[in-house]
Order: C-alpha cells, then sequence, then structure tokens
C-alpha cells in the first residue's frame, strides 16, 4: 500500500489559525507604528517653521508678514498635516491639524513664539498628555 503525502484538513486549519492570531496581533500594531511615524513629520515642520519666524522676526522685529511665499518663512506642505500661522506684531501660533484623508484626523499641534509646544487634540482612543509643552507622541499621552 502506498502512502499518501501531504497535509490533512485539520493541520491546514491549524495553520490558518495561527496566521489569523498573529495578524490581529500584527496589523494594529504595524497600523500604530505608521500613525507614530506620520506624527514625526508635524513636529519636524512645526520646530522647522519655529526657527523661519524667528528669522523673519529678527529682520523685520515683527512677524506680521511672515507665512508668505518669497519670505523665508514660506507656507508648510500639506502632506499629512495641514498648517495654519496666526500672526500679530510680536506674537504667532502655528497649528498642524491632522488630515483625515492620510488617517490622521483628530490630531492637532501648536506652537507659539516662546516654544510652548501643546497637544490641541487626539483622535478619540488616544490620550492627551498629562503634561504640558510637549507633543503626543502614544497613545497613553506619552510625549
Amino acid at each position: 500500500m502506498k502512502s499518501e503525502k501531504g497535509f490533512t484538513l485539520i493541520e491546514l486549519m491549524i495553520v490558518v489559525a495561527i496566521v489569523a492570531i498573529l495578524a490581529s496581533i500584527g496589523i494594529p500594531a504595524y497600523n500604530d507604528y505608521v500613525m507614530r511615524g506620520k506624527l514625526a513629520e508635524a513636529y519636524a515642520n512645526l520646530a522647522s517653521q519655529r526657527v523661519k519666524l524667528e528669522q523673519f522676526y529678527q529682520d523685520r522685529r515683527t512677524y506680521i508678514g511672515a507665512c508668505a511665499n518669497g519670505t523665508v518663512a514660506p507656507p508648510l506642505p500639506n502632506n499629512n498635516f495641514n498648517y495654519a500661522c496666526t500672526l500679530a506684531d510680536q506674537t504667532y501660533t502655528i497649528d498642524a491639524t491632522g488630515d483625515s484623508g492620510h488617517g490622521m484626523s483628530g490630531f492637532q499641534f501648536r506652537i507659539d513664539q516662546s516654544n510652548a509646544k501643546s497637544t490641541v487634540a487626539v483622535p478619540t482612543h488616544w490620550s492627551l498628555p498629562s503634561t504640558n509643552n510637549c507633543w503626543v507622541r502614544r497613545k497613553d499621552g506619552t510625549c
């Protein structure tokens, strides 16, 4: 009698169950990792724009007129976040608001002329940081 080689149905079902369990753990962890990577764009752009606004201020002794094309502080590109400058003579705030088209809705970060960083809003499954002067980096509110 010849023996058959191959997998039984039960062996195949066990492998499928193991793959499903690993995927149920791995996919959400990967999605969180990707989201945290996109947050770095906002941090870098806000810090960079702050430096550019300070250069603008050193040249003109006012922030009014910055965040415009043709200045040392041009508008920031909108990728995963949309950026808005609120300018006054001696103060400013720059806001980064998450773009829902890139899966970043709910996030809003801010920086001002005194380098005060704040997390204004986060999605419902994230926590706001317990300390001031920081941008949230993880779901638990860690900065």
